[in-house]
């Protein structure tokens, strides 16, 4: 987007155009490139209309709001499809929990971005293909097959909705990377509501409770569903229309958590050598050491791509390095874990699934972590850091697709 800002200075309408497309790419892009055309009045113009601070909430068009209001409604009206049509919630949930709002935000940004025809029916046929699938697989709960499909079911719907906030585009990293900025600053703006909300129900059934009237199972299964379902959906409309509410909190957050998450690493490998915990026959321990790792990895990425916003900071450059260089020790010990096991044991289902993420994983982390080595010897490596994250996003929705659909029929469902 750099490029075609610089490109279309003189031309107004185009750059209206950027800017409508991804108000938050164009605004980041924008100011990097500043001070570079400052003495342009074009730019001039832009950067008092980009970075004028707006004290107010901007509630979007008419239209916009609408939509979310009747997009949280139907998140919530799916959310209790089992009560409404008496379907066993066991089997309705782990299948269909995505389906709740995944699809709502495929169509909000297939209809922000002004994807073609064609590119809407691909990401409909898919959702629909995933609907029907998920549903028809055998109700045996001791499959792992089924379980591996629950489980990777939400990343496949995620890379679907990465495909509609891109407008299709697959070729630009630098959309990848809003898209995943997109994301962090989503779970920002979901948790701030949850907890905001958590505060709310807690004071109303409290109120309640003083008058001696228990509201609490009515309040739970009308409100608080109801707002868990359409809690992704408003932050994603306050997120885009907004921009300024996350902007300065995310890069925030990257900055304190990368050395508290890295410290506690190191804290935790020393207490696994002490304690002689062994994920190669504890079973349980291996699972949960894969758990951590991937939730590791989320920071790790989290947090690069908030640090790319700004990389003239050496230490949290190095911060990064160190960071990464210890989740690679982590990815190291289970990936050499679940081959013991496959070698001791053999291949099942779960144990091939966490082979090949782990794989994934480590691969995607040596690339990043040589990377970063190169940025800190070099600052304006961090672009290439940047394109070793995006460029793995396209391999992970491959192997989600894979477990999905291919694991329950190699080995018969089981």
């Amino acid at each position: 987007m750099k490029a075609e800002v610089l490109n279309n200075l003189d031309n107004p309408r185009q750059l209206e155009k950027l800017y409508r497309e991804n108000k938050v790419g164009f605004k980041r892009e924008f100011n990097l490139v500043y001070p570079e055309i400052k003495e342009n009045t074009v730019a001039k113009f832009w950067n008092e209309r980009l970075n004028f601070e707006n004290e107010g909430i901007s509630w979007g068009s008419k239209n916009e709001l609408l939509f979310v209001v009747i997009a949280s409604c139907i998140a919530g009206l799916v959310a209790k499809f089992p009560q409404f049509l008496n379907i066993n919630e066991e089997y309705f949930y782990p299948r269909n929990i995505a389906f709740i709002f995944f699809p709502l935000l495929v169509v909000y940004f297939n209809w922000k971005r002004n994807i073609q025809t064609n590119k809407i029916i691909v990401t409909a046929l898919a959702i629909l293909a995933s609907i029907i699938y998920i549903n028809l697989l055998p109700n045996n709960h001791k499959s792992d097959t089924l379980t591996l499909a629950c489980i990777h079911l939400p990343l496949l719907l995620w890379a679907i909705l990465g495909f509609s906030y891109v407008g299709g585009n697959l070729t630009s990293p630098q959309k990848r990377l809003d898209f995943l900025r997109y994301n962090g600053d989503l779970v920002v703006m979901t948790t701030i509501i949850l907890i905001a909300g958590g505060l709310m129900s807690a004071i109303t059934m409290g109120l309640f409770e003083l008058i001696g009237l228990n509201i609490g199972k009515f309040y739970f299964e009308y409100i608080v569903v109801w707002g868990l379902a359409a809690a992704p959906i408003v932050g994603t409309y306050l997120v885009q229309t907004n921009p300024q509410l996350v902007s300065k909190v995310s890069p925030v957050i990257a900055k304190v958590f990368t050395p508290l998450v890295l410290t506690m690493l190191v804290i935790y490998l020393a207490a696994v050598v002490y304690t002689g915990k062994d994920p190669y026959n504890d079973r349980e321990f291996l699972l949960i050491f894969n758990v951590l790792l991937i939730g590791v990895m989320a920071i790790v990425l989290f947090s690069i791509v908030e640090t790319s916003k700004n990389s003239s900071n050496k230490i949290e450059v190095l911060m990064l390095l160190g960071l990464s260089t210890v989740t690679i020790v982590i990815n190291s010990i289970a990936l050499s874990a679940i081959l013991f096991r496959i070698s001791e044991w053999g291949i099942t289902p779960n144990r091939l699934a966490v082979l090949g993420g782990n794989i994934l994983i480590l691969t995607n982390l040596l690339l990043v972590t040589y990377k970063l080595y190169k940025t800190v010897r070099n600052r304006n490596e961090i672009e290439n850091v940047e394109i070793s994250i995006v460029s793995f996003l396209p391999i992970y929705a491959s192997w989600t697709t894979l477990v999905i659909f291919i694991f329950p029929l190699l080995f018969s469902f089981k």
